[in-house]
């Protein structure tokens, strides 16, 4: 049965059910954390936010389980829940940036999404990849001047520290922007002011990433490249990294299970009951011939398996999966006599009808409805029936 729990909104921000799994929650982290993150969607930052959270309550076990038992409220009753309670870019950076909580300050990932096709995936591909930078500028060490001195009204940290008594015995402490340095921290002559970076300290510098795709790599695997991202003002703080994450695009014949492939082929009653012999193209367009043998019957949604056809298995093994594939028999939406006799004539005996059928009532069959749903169709235990062969 389904898993009960007294709250779904976290789940629900997930786009996954409360019987998700660690990595079901992982996956669907990703792919919103991506597609919401501030530098890529400057509107998404509240989204942001409650997909952070959502994923920090839920792949805690201990949080979970109270969130599912109690809700929301009972995670406040433990100290476990609320959005002041976590930094959503922190687990961010536990994704994409190599690690959690540094002792010093962490510069954001710079994350790009590369879209490949399966084909790509399926062969290995190298792609080049142009990214934008920040670095320190390197002639004035980011002082914006060779002769920038620190200044001495903020001290060198760019902001003030005030305190204002708005009542008796009441102040309020504001830090507002140093106005002797505009907030840089340094001073310096105009006429002194870097070249290279007119005095803005930063340069945007634009740079080409080579990225080594293997053969069957999948959907979501991420590449990092330590240090080529972002840089600061304080060369104490390594440079962040660069994560390419690999993005699998849809293909019109094949859906990727793992190292699996699965194709879905529609075949006619005849073909079904009197054998057929077809063929496909691979993703490395090879013509492949399958044939199945008269007398064999195929059920509807029958599957069958063709071994060594699916995807690479990574680095080299020379192993790949298996390619299933899924029969849908189209059966006829009517007969006339001449058929239906023919049928008879060559089938196995019908049932026959009761004895009593004259005297009891007899009911219409008729077409179930679009609101009829499948759950309601076949109960809480019920299901298609289906072959799995090898």
């Amino acid at each position: 049965m389904p898993k009960t729990v007294k709250d779904t909104k976290y789940y629900n921000i997930l786009g996954v059910s409360p019987d998700a799994s660690e990595s079901d929650l992982k996956k669907a982290y990703r792919k919103l954390a991506l597609k919401y993150h501030p530098d890529k969607n400057p509107e998404g930052g509240e989204q942001f936010k409650q997909i952070s959270q959502a994923y920090d309550v839920l792949s805690d076990p201990q949080k979970r389980e109270i969130y599912d038992e109690a809700g929301e409220e009972g995670l406040q009753g433990a100290g476990g829940g609320g959005p002041a309670g976590h930094n959503p870019f922190d687990i961010f950076n536990m994704f994409f940036g190599g690690g959690g909580p540094r002792e010093k300050p962490s510069v954001r990932p710079i994350v790009h999404s590369l879209k490949l096709s399966l084909e790509q995936l399926y062969a290995g591909v190298t792609k080049k990849l142009k990214i934008t930078r920040d670095m320190r500028c390197r002639e004035c060490d980011g002082k914006g001047s060779k002769t920038a001195t620190t200044c001495t009204g903020c001290k060198g940290q760019g902001r003030i520290t005030r305190r204002f008594h708005i009542a008796p015995s009441i102040a309020q402490t504001m830090q507002t922007t140093c106005e002797q340095c505009a907030g840089q921290g340094t001073v310096y002559s105009p006429k002194d002011r870097c070249k290279k970076c007119n005095g803005d300290r930063m340069l945007h510098v634009e740079e080409i990433i080579t990225v080594e795709v293997h053969p069957g790599t999948k959907d979501d695997e991420k590449f990092s490249f330590e240090g080529k991202g972002d840089e600061t003002l304080d060369s104490s703080i390594s440079p962040g990294n660069v994560v390419i994450v690999i993005d699998e695009l849809r293909h019109r014949v094949f859906t990727r299970k793992g190292d699996n492939l699965v194709m879905e082929v529609t075949i006619e009653l005849v073909e079904a009951l009197c054998g057929f012999s077809r063929s496909f193209k691979t993703l490395d367009d090879r013509e492949v011939f399958y044939t199945c043998l008269p007398g064999e019957v195929i059920p509807h949604e029958c599957i069958k398996v063709i071994q060594g056809e699916g995807m690479p298995r990574k680095y080299g093994s020379g192993e790949k999966g298996d390619l299933w594939i899924s029969f849908k028999v189209n059966f006829p939406v009517s007969l006339d006599a001449k058929s239906r006799n023919g049928l008879s004539e060559l089938l196995p005996d019908k049932c026959k009808t009761p004895a009593n059928a004259s005297v009891g009532k007899i009911m219409d069959l008729v077409d179930i409805t679009p609101t009829q749903t499948h759950h309601q169709y076949h109960g809480e235990e019920g299901g298609n029936v289906r072959c799995h062969q090898q």
